[in-house]
């Protein structure tokens, strides 16, 4: 059998595509990669927003401050806070509400839509909301826990030092759980329905058919889905900015970054952690990629 044609037709077939994903390509760079490079080169100088153009080169000046500033050390141990808290509680919750939207009752597609509200609605509008309702002052989480009588004084949640972080986590669980449960949802619509239907047949219990078959098979699925998670959410910032109104105490390495870089307009550093962070979830994602092929080779 020749393997000329074949070998043409898949050339062919590769510039094609190529071809059709240029502009999606060419935009992207345009978009995100000159930004990028801009800002890597950045926190190589003393650039401000008075000197762009006249920035002198300092070397790794920058980013020897960073290692040295106290701010910057309690933003990476905030993000990883949040993340290593948010992420688990979300996979456990959106693994439930996906276990009971994957069962057949009356009413399941407009459940569907309905738990996916709080996903579909911007962060910068959850998060304001959010800000209003946990108001020290007139926020309704205070009056109606006051008028349960559960507290006897209003709660600072958001101006608190000790409850701010934890006011962002669950805002953030209560924001993207939707998210993980319509992709765990989906990972269960993929499995095998005989093996559900066998198991209810010889009348296994739920737990015990939730941990031999569903959670094994879904392990693939779930494990992918937290990856991704934890990748965005090392990233936050809208929500966490505008619940702490950018305080240092409670900022994330996002807000820091933007801190340095508008407030007090000192883009060398605040590039410098803004690429910190950059190659942080690059780090992230290098390790996590090879993690991941061996977890779902190892389940083949």
């Amino acid at each position: 059998m020749k393997l000329g044609p074949i070998k043409k037709k898949v050339k062919k077939s590769n510039l094609s595509n190529w071809l059709f994903l240029a502009p999606c390509l060419i935009a992207l760079a345009a978009c995100a990669g000159w930004p990028l490079l801009r800002t890597v080169y950045f926190s190589f100088t003393d650039a401000t927003l008075d000197n762009l153009r006249d920035a002198n080169f300092i070397g790794i000046e920058n980013f020897a401050s960073l290692a040295r500033d106290q701010d910057w050390w309690k933003a990476v141990l905030n993000t990883f806070i949040l993340t290593i808290v948010s992420v688990p509680l979300e996979t456990v919750l959106g693994m439930i509400i996906a276990l009971i939207l994957h069962r057949n009752f009356k009413g399941r597609g407009w459940m569907r839509a309905i738990v996916l509200v709080p996903w579909t609605i911007p962060t910068i509008v959850s998060a304001r909301m959010w800000a209003w309702m946990l108001n020290d002052a007139y926020g309704i989480i205070n009056e109606i826990l006051l008028r349960a009588h559960i507290i006897t004084a209003p709660i600072p949640w958001i101006a608190s030092s000790s409850l701010s972080l934890i006011s962002m986590i669950l805002v953030d669980v209560w924001k993207t759980t939707p998210y993980m449960a319509l992709l765990l949802l989906a990972g269960l619509q993929s499995l095998p329905q005989d093996c559900f239907e066998a198991a209810e047949v010889d009348g296994v219990p739920f737990t015990r058919s939730l941990r031999k078959i569903i959670l094994p098979l879904m392990k693939p699925t779930i494990i992918v889905a937290m990856i991704f998670r934890a990748l965005d959410a090392v990233r936050i910032f809208d929500l966490v900015y505008i619940l702490s109104s950018g305080n240092s105490a409670n900022a994330t390495m996002s807000v820091f970054a933007r801190k340095h870089l508008v407030d007090y307009a000192d883009v060398g550093f605040g590039s410098a952690a803004a690429t910190a962070l950059l190659f942080f979830v690059a780090f992230m994602s290098i390790i996590y990629a090879p993690m991941n092929r061996r977890k779902l080779q190892s389940l083949d």
